[in-house]
């Protein structure tokens, strides 16, 4: 492997984490045309930066985002910052060049998704949206038994995000509490994962209903006092599809008990399949071909190699966890970065996504059905 690809990364907490091990952990376990090189770490604490950039592998740092898209030695820009800089970031890596590889929420709203879109199209650069999780082994078997018809024709989508580490009304403020942070709460930023998933396995929502909620108004602020919550506590969409089937998402911090439980069915004419993250490797298969004596849902283990993804790390049986759909994504970028097929989903996806939930915040504060688009 001759060819290098060098990646500056904006963000180093949590998804910039993620993301390192994926970029790692892609170079190790699948066969790349280039090698991914951790060039530089960005981020605004200069000791965080450096200390994120030792532990990972990464060879620089810098604290100035700027600097980093536009130096030359530069081919791919990981964007893995709070949502209300990935517009300017991305606008920015593009113009310059830089194949951009973006941490979802997409956008504060379909506007700012737009310019990325058009920016991305215009500099003819590969631009990733990561939603992890359509690259989990049994969500890409969700996927073939759909498109293979064995479900038949697809009446229900019901999914659910659920989370619970907001329930304690005396959590701390947190940046994505904040409207002009955030873009909004678990709307955006659960309900772009489960409207992803949706138009994933099901289709484009033509039309949707938003009921929305406030819980807990105020937070504790880290410094004392109390801060004002600006955006959604939690988020009930109906969604309409192309197709004509029916669909529901309900998104919530609030959620006692549930810790990260992104969970959807999908009910066809002929067989249905049911999905939740915290069993990752298992999909629940229903079909009317099996005799009427034997039906019933079955479970299956997604980590034969047969399956997606699976055959790369460990024999069947042993599953993999919530870190490898990352090095998924990263694989799949760096073969799309190298001429290999496209990789989904893109910014077109980001900027569908972003619309239909523009549309759902519409629905919420009209109290209408809304049309996306």
């Amino acid at each position: 492997m001759s060819r290098q690809l060098r990646i500056a990364i904006i963000g180093h907490r949590f998804m910039g984490r993620a993301h390192s091990n994926g970029w790692l952990q892609a170079a190790k376990f699948f066969d790349l045309p280039a090698q991914p090189v951790l060039a530089l770490a960005c981020g605004r604490d200069a000791d965080a930066t450096r200390a994120f950039a030792d532990n990972w592998g990464w060879e620089e740092t810098t604290g100035d985002w700027r600097e980093a898209v536009a130096r030359d030695d530069i081919d791919i820009v990981d964007i893995a910052s709070p949502t209300h800089l990935h517009r300017d970031m991305a606008v920015a890596a593009a113009a310059a060049g830089k194949h951009l590889f973006c941490e979802k929420p997409f956008a504060l709203d379909a506007a700012q998704a737009a310019e990325m879109l058009a920016a991305a199209k215009a500099a003819g650069v590969v631009g990733y949206l990561n939603h992890n999780y359509r690259r989990c082994p049994a969500v890409r078997l969700a996927k073939q038994l759909v498109d293979s018809g064995e479900l038949g024709r697809i009446y229900h989508w019901r999914g659910s995000y659920q989370q619970d580490w907001l329930a304690d009304p005396e959590t701390p403020m947190r940046w994505q509490l904040k409207q002009e942070f955030a873009g909004g709460g678990p709307h955006i930023d659960l309900g772009s994962h489960g409207i992803d998933l949706a138009r994933y396995l099901v289709g484009e929502v033509a039309a949707v209903t938003c009921t929305q909620a406030n819980f807990v108004k105020e937070r504790p602020l880290p410094g004392g006092g109390g801060g004002e919550v600006t955006v959604d506590d939690a988020s009930i969409m109906s969604l309409e599809f192309e197709s004509g089937a029916l669909g529901s998402l309900e998104v919530t911090r609030y959620a006692t008990g549930r810790k990260n439980r992104n969970a959807f069915e999908i009910y066809g004419s002929e067989g249905a399949v049911c999905f939740d993250l915290e069993r990752m490797n298992e999909l629940q298969f229903f079909s009317k071909c099996d005799p009427a004596t034997q039906q019933g849902f079955r479970t299956v283990l997604a980590t034969d190699p047969g399956h997606d993804y699976a055959g790369r790390w460990w024999p069947p049986g042993h599953i993999i966890g919530y870190e490898h759909p990352f090095a998924h994504a990263a694989a799949d970028f760096i073969d799309a970065v190298c001429d290999g097929p496209p990789i989904t989903p893109d910014f077109a996806d980001g900027l569908a996504c972003m619309q239909v939930l523009d549309a759902a915040n519409r629905s919420a504060r009209e109290g209408r059905r809304v049309e996306v688009g």
